[in-house]
């Protein structure tokens, strides 16, 4: 079932219980929700929750101070941040921007980062710029298997074969492939095991036809 969107005050309701519930593995009170949100009454908060159960973001139990729960959240409890890095062209190492709490179940390997797709999209891999990519450094790529590489300028998503000395990266388009050997400026930073992607452009808005000439 499809949830409804919250008003800005049902949202911050939410994201309290979301954030306590993480920090403490219990739920606040309904009083605590009023003092911690400013809101004035209890009677309000109670309306909030249940508005929010309606929309189907939590449940609850009738009776109990601390009886919601969040539909789909188990608090930290398996969980794994998952650290967000960033290539910086000036610099050959990677550093750390962020993190990313994540389930474990999307994570396999507990040294699984996180980094941007940039300057080069492999459709062929389901890869686009702007994707936050999976790498699981410490999986051993065989031939065949997607890596990421951090070039001299780039992170690039190809498929890999070996070639004695020589790394064989196959163009994941039209592209031309790449011939990496002992004198150029490279690291494979792993294998690719998924990405998150979030659509930002969603391409131009439907034209209006309202006035548009009759076709009879």
């Amino acid at each position: 079932m499809n949830r409804a969107p919250l008003s800005p005050v049902e949202q911050e309701v939410y994201h309290f219980l979301l954030d306590f519930l993480s920090e403490h593995t219990f739920q606040p009170s309904v009083r605590e929700i009023a003092k911690e949100l400013r809101i004035p009454s209890t009677k309000s908060v109670a309306d909030l929750l249940g508005s929010l159960e309606k929309k189907g973001y939590v449940e609850r139990e009738a009776g109990r101070s601390r009886g919601v729960g969040i539909v789909g959240f188990a608090g930290g409890t398996g969980t794994i941040p998952v650290p967000v890095m960033h290539a910086d062209g000036a610099r050959p190492e990677l550093r750390s921007e962020d993190h990313l709490t994540l389930d474990r179940r999307l994570v396999a390997v507990d040294d699984t980062f996180l980094i941007r797709a940039s300057h080069e999209d492999a459709p062929a891999h389901g890869v686009r710029i702007g994707d936050l990519i999976f790498v699981q450094p410490s999986t051993r790529a065989k031939d065949g298997d997607v890596v990421v590489v951090r070039t001299a300028n780039a992170v690039v998503v190809r498929a890999m074969t070996r070639r004695g000395a020589t790394l064989h990266l196959a163009a994941p388009g039209q592209g031309a492939d790449l011939e990496l050997g002992p004198g150029d400026d490279y690291v494979v930073l792993g294998v690719l095991a998924g990405l998150i992607r979030t659509i930002e452009d969603r391409g131009p808005k439907t034209e209006d036809l309202s006035h548009a000439p009759s076709s009879q």
